[in-house]
């Protein structure tokens, strides 16, 4: 018997991205010149990945012009990228001087004027979808949904969604935006960190709430920064000892299971990629047609965990 395949229906707000999104936030550190970035861009490109992850505070609020600055030199390809934002941190930095202690800033005024700064270094007319970054404990939910309104109604921001946000946190602003009404701009995302080292999504409600509300979750370190291949802990070695093994029985990369390990979750994960290398690129968009089975997903997540499931 034959089943169909269960389909999960993208939320209202839901962001058209590309199922891996490139993420630019070492970009800074790269040693690229303009040539060198918009190479990278084209690289993306190529490989299907369409979608590119920014915040205003990377590389000291400074990889948004550098990308910026690398996508005005190739007329017509901003109509073929998506560009993620965040914004809501006020980080002390030589290039904000007014900030004066670092700070989480929801306000109306903050967040229009972060926006008007990420389209100016970004070189373009439009934000497809912008995330408030970490929870701010003085956010007024009533504001920060008319603010949505504003900035969609003006062309500025076609989407928006959250960062790091609890299913609490989330569910405050979500509920507010139901409240207005604006049901188009129901929230597209959280974008969360999950991992083979980092579990907690799965066991605190996050995950569960992509589900209940049929949003995508975007996935921040999905490799742990590195550590899940290169580790030196107990757990790290004991994580990739195990995506050795997979990867060997089904003759892929490590990396490449971790990536597949994070798209079997049916949330339907949007992972994020770091790095400036195109063979990294191309091992996450790998793991697209790799599906684990359930005892490779568990025999991973074990490792992670330290222990067999109860």
């Amino acid at each position: 018997m034959t089943l169909p395949e269960p389909t999960i229906p993208d939320a209202p707000g839901g962001a058209p991205l590309s199922p891996i999104v490139a993420g630019a936030w070492r970009m800074a550190s790269w040693n690229l010149d303009v040539r060198g970035r918009l190479r990278w861009i084209e690289q993306c490109l190529d490989l299907g990945i369409t979608s590119f992850d920014h915040a205003d505070i990377y590389g000291d609020y400074a990889v948004e012009q550098m990308f910026g600055d690398a996508l005005a030199t190739s007329p017509g390809l901003r109509q073929r990228v998506q560009l993620v934002t965040k914004c809501g941190i006020r980080l002390i930095s030589r290039q904000r001087p007014s900030h004066a202690v670092k700070s989480y800033d929801t306000s109306p005024d903050h967040l229009v004027a972060s926006v008007e700064q990420s389209l100016r270094a970004l070189r373009t007319d439009h934000i497809d979808l912008l995330l408030i970054h970490r929870p701010d404990a003085l956010m007024d939910p009533d504001e920060v949904a008319s603010t949505f309104r504003y900035l969609h109604d003006a062309g500025k921001v076609l989407h928006f969604g959250v960062s790091n946000h609890t299913p609490s946190q989330l569910a405050l602003l979500h509920n507010r935006l139901h409240h207005h009404l604006h049901h188009h701009l129901a929230l597209s995302t959280n974008q969360i960190e999950f991992s083979p080292l980092q579990l907690s999504a799965l066991t605190d409600g996050t995950l569960d709430q992509c589900l209940t509300l049929a949003i995508r979750p975007m996935i921040w370190s999905p490799l742990g920064g590195g550590r899940v291949l290169h580790g030196t802990s107990d757990v790290e070695q004991r994580v990739r000892r195990t995506l050795d093994e997979v990867a060997n029985e089904l003759g892929v990369s490590p990396a490449t299971v971790a990536y597949a390990w994070i798209l079997r979750h049916p949330s339907r994960p949007v992972p994020i990629t770091g790095s400036g290398r195109v063979e990294a690129l191309r091992e996450a968009v790998a793991a697209l047609t790799l599906t684990l089975s359930r005892e490779a997903w568990y025999r991973i997540w074990q490792a992670g965990a330290g222990h067999e499931v109860a």
